[in-house]
C-alpha cells in the first residue's frame, strides 16, 4: 500500500516512521493507543477515490482524520490501518452570500470560514464549537456536534444542506437538492434524506469530501453577558423560560469549577466554597438597531426578576467588555472560536467527557446525580449544561481532565465515564460524538429493529469493513 500511495501522492506525503506516526496513535482522551501503519496526506477528492479503491482491493481499513482533537478515540486507527489525513484537502469551494450556503472541504477550519466570512464583508456567519479555532467543521457537523447557535438551529448536523461523499468502493455520490445536475446545494428537501447515511456513522459508511452547509446573518449589535447563579434549579428555570420567549441567540451554564479553571484555577476542590454561585449563564443577544437591543436586554431581567421572586438567588447581567476589564483570564469567552487552554493544555495531557443530548425538563436531576459521581471519585464536576433547538432538546456534558500518564487517573476516568453514562442515559439522555466503549454499553438498550437497520446500512455501503471499522461497533 506505501508504493501506491507515494506513487499517487509523493514521498512527502506519505508517513510510515515510528516518530512521524507517533501523533496520531492517540487523541486527548483515555481510549487506548493504536498504531497505524501508515498516513497519507490528501488534497483532492480523486484521490481519495483511488486510494479507497486501492484500500478495498487490498481489505485496508481506512481512518478519516483532521484535527485530531476529538475525543473518544473515533479517529483513532485499528492496528496497521491506513489514516488518511484531510488537513490539506481545505478550500473553501463556494460561498452563496443571497442563498446563505457555502461547500467547503473536510480540512476547512473555523478560524478559516470565519475568515473568509469576514474578508467578503461579514454579512454572514456561522456556529462555532468551543473546540479550538484549528478543528474541522465538517467534523463538527457529521458527528451532531453543537455550537453558538444551537439554540436557534440545533446541532450542526441540521444544517447540512448535500454531501459528496466517497463510498466503499470508490464511487462518488452526492446527497439533498445538489444530487441533481445544476442545481445548487440549498437544502436536502426534496430527496429522500441519504446525507443522515453518514451523519453521525463516525465515517464508517464513507468518506465525506465535500460539505453544504447553511450559514446565517450576522448582526450589527452582539452582547455576551454572564449571570451569576446559586441553585440548579434557579438556574435551568431561567433557561427554560429564556428559551420561550425566543429572544435569546445562545445560552450556556457552565458549573462552577468550569468558571473557577478558565480564571486560572487548575485542579478546582470537588466542593464548592460556602456561598459561591454554583453556575455562570452566559446569553448571547443580537440586534440590527440599538432599540432591538435595549428591548431584548429588558425581556432578560424581567425573565430574571421572574425567578427571582420564586426565593431564587441570581446576581445582575455583566457584560464581557466589563469582566474583560477586571479580569483578563475571561478572554476565552470574549470571541468564538476559543481555544479553551484550561482544558487542552493543564500539563497531564488527558481530556475526556460524557456528553449527552436530552430534555431540559431533567437537568437538574442530572446535574446533581453527576455532581455526585464526580465528587465521590474525587473530581471537580465540570458540567456543561445549554438548551438547544428552541429549547426542544438540550446538552448535558461532564469534563475531566487528568494525567494520561497515570494508570490511576486513567482508571479513575474510564470508572466516572462508565457510571456518568449509565446515568444519562436512565434519565433519557443518549451520548453524542459516541465512543466505541460507550456504543457497546448502550447497544443492549437499543431498539433490536433499529440495530438491525443499522447494521445492514453499514453491511450494504462497507461490505469488506474497511471503513473506519470497530468505531460503532457493528
Amino acid at each position: 500500500m506505501k508504493d501506491f500511495l507515494v506513487n499517487l501522492l509523493g514521498r512527502e506525503s506519505v508517513l510510515d516512521e515510528e516518530g512521524a506516526l507517533a501523533p496520531y496513535r492517540e487523541d486527548y482522551c483515555e481510549a487506548a493507543p493504536s498504531d497505524p501503519s501508515l498516513v497519507a496526506f490528501v488534497t483532492t477528492t480523486d484521490q481519495v477515490q483511488q486510494i479507497v479503491r486501492e484500500a478495498a482491493r487490498r481489505k485496508v481499513a481506512i481512518t478519516p482524520r483532521v484535527a485530531g482533537t476529538n475525543v473518544g478515540g473515533l479517529a483513532i486507527s485499528v492496528a496497521g490501518g491506513l489514516i488518511l489525513d484531510f488537513t490539506k484537502m481545505n478550500k473553501v469551494q463556494e460561498v452563496n452570500d443571497v442563498d446563505m450556503y457555502a461547500v467547503i472541504e473536510p480540512g476547512v477550519t473555523q478560524k478559516q470560514m470565519k475568515e473568509c466570512l469576514r474578508d467578503r464583508g461579514g454579512t454572514l456567519t456561522l456556529g462555532y464549537s468551543l473546540a479550538p479555532p484549528h478543528t474541522s467543521i465538517l467534523a463538527n457537523a457529521l458527528l451532531g456536534g453543537l455550537t453558538n447557535r444551537s439554540l436557534k438551529y440545533g446541532d450542526q448536523s441540521q444544517w447540512i444542506s448535500g454531501l459528496e461523499v466517497v463510498l466503499a468502493d470508490g464511487t462518488l455520490a452526492r446527497t439533498g437538492s445538489w444530487a441533481l445536475q445544476n442545481v445548487s446545494p440549498y437544502g436536502q428537501v426534496p430527496f429522500p434524506a441519504l446525507t443522515g447515511l453518514f451523519v453521525g456513522w463516525a465515517g464508517t459508511t464513507g468518506l465525506c469530501t465535500k460539505m453544504a452547509f447553511q450559514l446565517w446573518p450576522q448582526h450589527k449589535f452582539n452582547r455576551r453577558l454572564f449571570v451569576l447563579t446559586y441553585t440548579p434549579r434557579g438556574t435551568f428555570e431561567a433557561v427554560r423560560r429564556l428559551v420561550r420567549r425566543e429572544f435569546c441567540d445562545d445560552i450556556g451554564g457552565l458549573s462552577w469549577p468550569s468558571a473557577k479553571m478558565m480564571l486560572g484555577v487548575k485542579r478546582p476542590h470537588p466542593e464548592p466554597a460556602r456561598g459561591e454561585p454554583t453556575f455562570t449563564l452566559y446569553v448571547d443577544l443580537t440586534a440590527d438597531i440599538e432599540e432591538e437591543m435595549a428591548l431584548k436586554q429588558r425581556m432578560l431581567n424581567d425573565v430574571l426578576d421572574s425567578v427571582r421572586r420564586e426565593n431564587e438567588r441570581i446576581e445582575e447581567p455583566l457584560d464581557i467588555r466589563m469582566l474583560l476589564k477586571i479580569n483578563p483570564a475571561m478572554s476565552p469567552f470574549a470571541e468564538f472560536p476559543t481555544d479553551l487552554e484550561f482544558l487542552t493544555n493543564h500539563g497531564g495531557g488527558g481530556l475526556s467527557w460524557v456528553g449527552t443530548y436530552g430534555p431540559l425538563s431533567k437537568f437538574e436531576t442530572g446535574i446533581d446525580a453527576g455532581t455526585r459521581i464526580m465528587v465521590r471519585h474525587g473530581l471537580a464536576p465540570v458540567i456543561v449544561a445549554r438548551p438547544m433547538r428552541g429549547g426542544h432538546y438540550g446538552v448535558l456534558r461532564f469534563v475531566e481532565i487528568f494525567d494520561k500518564e497515570s494508570p490511576t487517573e486513567t482508571s479513575r476516568v474510564k470508572a466516572v465515564n462508565s457510571e456518568l453514562l449509565a446515568m444519562c442515559t436512565q434519565l433519557g439522555f443518549v451520548m453524542y460524538k459516541t465512543p466505541s466503549w460507550a456504543f457497546e454499553i448502550l447497544k443492549p438498550g437499543i431498539d433490536p429493529g433499529m440495530l438491525k437497520l443499522m447494521r445492514d446500512v453499514k453491511t450494504l455501503l462497507d461490505p469488506q469493513g474497511i471503513m473506519n471499522p470497530g468505531k460503532l461497533g457493528l
